[in-house]
């Protein structure tokens, strides 16, 4: 069963399905369900798997790939560079090759711009390089660009990237991202960031696209918000295909994850929104409360993410910050 996804041509004319299954699992992992959750999913007809090296699971995602038996040119596959790794790009992706067990990769992302030291974590969040610490982020894309020589990966890209971050990236490129994956939503629609991306020819994927579960940390949901309901109620169809169809739509590639194998299905069902609908949608940052991240505040402490300011990252801190 293939389903009837659509796929954007991006920058290197190559083409990428508008639809993925993501495989982050919420920690490091996953092992037989990961395996289980990518075979139900390519019976389901997905074609694009995105996984990544902190991930801890290109194995699994591997070895449900060629147990599948869907000829491989079939298949989408995205991994991404581990922040550890910035110094040693060409070992880091070798490594996950080996792991998916595959002749190649379609999509290599740098993770995250802040290359972690090996010493780990200290207090007070990541041992991090600062921003023009070798290697910097330019200095690891340029060993990225390297890898296309090799035949093996097919499209290179970026991974929580700001305007700020690449425009200081995008001069010293030979091959531009093909990709910037970012969390993106209707609380969080990256407007300005799409807009940039776009006059440069770079597609943005959506992570997190359904948001997070509500929680103390965080009680925004959009599986609970009154105004996505009642416009997922009047077109007879979930709230996750509302929220999917919205980020394809706006030609965003969209990367939600499940292991129900009910919801795998109606993922992929794409329903076409009215102008109308699009706007509900667009307008919903915009109420009282919701313009915000659904993935990181409770993991901004003062006012750093995974080691770099909010500053440095170029994440507005207003919607980043730890609210109290």
């Amino acid at each position: 069963m293939t389903a009837e996804i659509p796929s954007f041509t991006l920058n290197d004319g190559t083409k990428m399905p508008s639809i993925g299954l993501g495989c982050w699992m919420g920690t490091p992992g996953g092992g037989e369900r990961v395996y289980n959750m990518c075979l139900s999913a390519i019976k389901a007809g997905y074609r694009h798997f995105d996984t990544a090296a902190g991930y801890g699971n290109e194995v699994q995602v591997g070895n449900a790939i060629r147990d599948s038996g869907i000829p491989r040119n079939e298949i989408y596959l995205t991994t991404k560079l581990g922040n550890l790794d910035h110094g040693r790009v060409k070992e880091a992706f070798e490594e996950s090759l080996k792991n998916l067990n595959t002749e190649y990769i379609d999509m290599y992302l740098m993770h995250w711009p802040q290359a972690r030291k090996p010493n780990g974590e200290q207090a007070g969040g990541y041992a991090v390089f600062r921003p023009n610490e070798s290697p910097t982020f330019v200095e690891t894309w340029k060993d990225m660009e390297k890898l296309l020589d090799g035949g093996k990966v097919k499209s290179i890209g970026v991974s929580n990237f700001s305007i700020k971050n690449l425009e200081i990236l995008l001069p010293h490129c030979t091959v531009n991202p093909a990709t910037n994956q970012v969390e993106l939503h209707p609380c969080l629609p990256q407007n300005d960031l799409k807009a940039y991306c776009e006059s440069k020819r770079i597609i943005l994927t959506a992570y997190s696209p359904l948001g997070q579960p509500a929680s103390p940390d965080q009680p925004v949901s959009l599986f609970n918000n009154d105004i996505v309901k009642k416009l997922a109620s009047k077109l007879n169809v979930d709230v996750a295909q509302v929220l999917i169809s919205w980020g394809a739509q706006r030609k965003t590639v969209v990367i939600p994850k499940t292991e129900n194998k009910q919801r795998m299905t109606s993922n992929i069902t794409l329903v076409k929104l009215s102008p109308e609908d699009m706007k509900i949608l667009d307008d919903l940052h915009l109420q009282p409360g919701m313009h915000c991240t659904l993935c990181f505040n409770a993991k901004v402490d003062s006012g750093r993410l995974n080691g770099w300011t909010l500053e440095e990252l170029g994440f507005p801190e207003h919607l980043y910050r730890t609210k109290s």
